[in-house]
């Protein structure tokens, strides 16, 4: 929607009035006229004669509808219609909002309106007024630029506790368009429009212009139609912390010159800003495959330099591990004489071999000296024994042949080997 018909401004207030007045308005209509006065100021709206608007229940045809605001969601003050004109109007801020509307038949004169500017009571004190709030408004111009939030701040604009009421304009280069992207964006309370939001107006701060109005948790890029870019931030005194912080680049429509970019998006940005780090097309084609055109920062300057650093340090140890193991293999090598103590062969072989038990032994003295006893005994032993062997050969009539293998056994007695069991008598004890 548009304004109608001609609007009269001053520095003290101004005048408008419906299409054709004072005849009659034409079907059809929807004009909207933003009432704004200087801060601290209010706004009156008075009505002249003759008046007349199709009068309908509630207003519902022709009408003129009043809100205290800058907005079309603004408080509404009331509807009017009718032959009788309003009364006196007045705004609580500095903002005031007017639409007028007309269907398709039954139209009338119409209507004349006067407003002017009054102090804002809330700010008088001792039946003064007080000097004027400095006016919170930044202007920037170029092919690309930052427009922030917290330049309010640095700025002294506000002081801490107030509300923010802030207009950045915003100027492109000749003949160029204004494209807006947000680097930071976040509304202390989102969805609460009433109490913090970001809007951008395609021309001018005038509401027909509002191009889009963020207020949620999200806030997308906007392309402007025109050179002139408003950005407005209004928070009040409990949203102090929402911030933004938004990019505006200057472009042309395709096709593109000598001096300028195609961003492949129906956009022709300038040759100086193609890689500089920063986005400045709807799609990242001026910083893409440019890396050896970007000036080296900081980050990289010091990565670079340490990284030279410890090349160079690990060269050095390399060559001195070279040298190291070269001088180790060409040396001689040395033989080391280790002092061994003497080993007990006996003792260790005392405790982990196991014993060894012989029964008789003929290299031992005293057993070859038993083993004679034991001789001596046996001799004795088989002298007693003839006697009765000779009397069992008579009975058993085997006397020849056991006698004569009874002498060869007695003269043999002595060159045989003995054994070591005795089948006849228990040995004696071993010593």
């Amino acid at each position: 929607p548009t304004q109608c018909d001609n609007w009269v401004r001053t520095s003290n207030g101004g005048h408008f009035a419906s299409p054709n007045y004072p005849n009659v308005y034409p079907p059809n209509q929807e004009c909207i006229y933003i009432l704004e006065a200087a801060p601290r100021q209010r706004i009156e709206l008075t009505f002249d004669e003759p008046y007349y608007i199709e009068p309908s229940f509630e207003c519902r045809f022709d009408h003129l509808e009043v809100r205290d605001g800058p907005f079309g969601f603004s408080p509404l003050i009331n509807r009017y219609c009718g032959l009788k004109s309003p009364a006196l109007i007045r705004s609580t801020g500095r903002f005031m909002w007017i639409k007028f509307t007309s269907d398709e038949e039954l139209e009338g004169k119409g209507f004349q309106a006067k407003y002017s500017f009054i102090p804002d009571p809330d700010f008088t004190y001792l039946g003064g007024i007080l000097n004027p709030i400095p006016d919170c408004q930044f202007e920037l111009s170029g092919a690309d630029g930052i427009v922030r939030s917290s330049q309010v701040e640095q700025e002294g604009k506000t002081k801490p506790g107030q509300a923010v009421d802030c207009i950045w304009t915003i100027k492109a280069t000749p003949n160029a368009k204004i494209y807006l992207r947000f680097l930071d964006y976040q509304m202390e309370h989102s969805n609460e429009c009433k109490r913090n939001f970001v809007a951008v107006y395609d021309g001018s701060s005038s509401i027909e212009n509002l191009k889009a109005k963020f207020c949620s948790t999200v806030a997308n890029d906007v392309m402007l139609q025109t050179g002139t870019g408003v950005v407005r931030m209004w928070a009040d005194e409990g949203s102090r912390l929402s911030r933004f912080r938004m990019l505006f680049t200057s472009f042309v429509d395709p096709p593109c010159s000598g001096n300028t970019y195609f961003c492949h998006s129906n956009m022709c940005i300038n040759n100086s800003l193609v890689c500089n780090g920063i986005q400045n097309c709807a799609y990242p084609w001026d910083e893409n495959h440019c890396r050896e055109k970007k000036k080296t920062g900081l980050f990289e300057q010091i990565t670079r330099t340490h990284g030279t650093i410890i090349g160079i340090t690990s060269g050095i140890v390399l060559v001195l591990l070279i040298i190291s193991i070269l001088v180790q293999v060409k040396q001689p090598r040395k033989k080391v004489m280790a002092c061994r103590t003497a080993f007990n062969k006996t003792g260790f072989q005392e405790v982990f071999d196991p014993p060894h038990y012989e029964l008789f032994s003929l290299r031992d003295k005293e057993i070859s000296a038993d083993l004679a006893d034991l001789s001596e005994e046996l001799e004795n032993y088989q002298k007693m024994r003839r006697p009765s062997t000779a009397s069992r050969c008579i009975h058993d009539h085997h006397c020849g042949s056991q006698a004569s293998n009874l002498k060869q056994s007695r003269t043999n007695l002595s060159s045989m080997e003995l054994p070591f069991r005795n089948d006849f008598a228990q040995p004696q004890p071993m010593k």
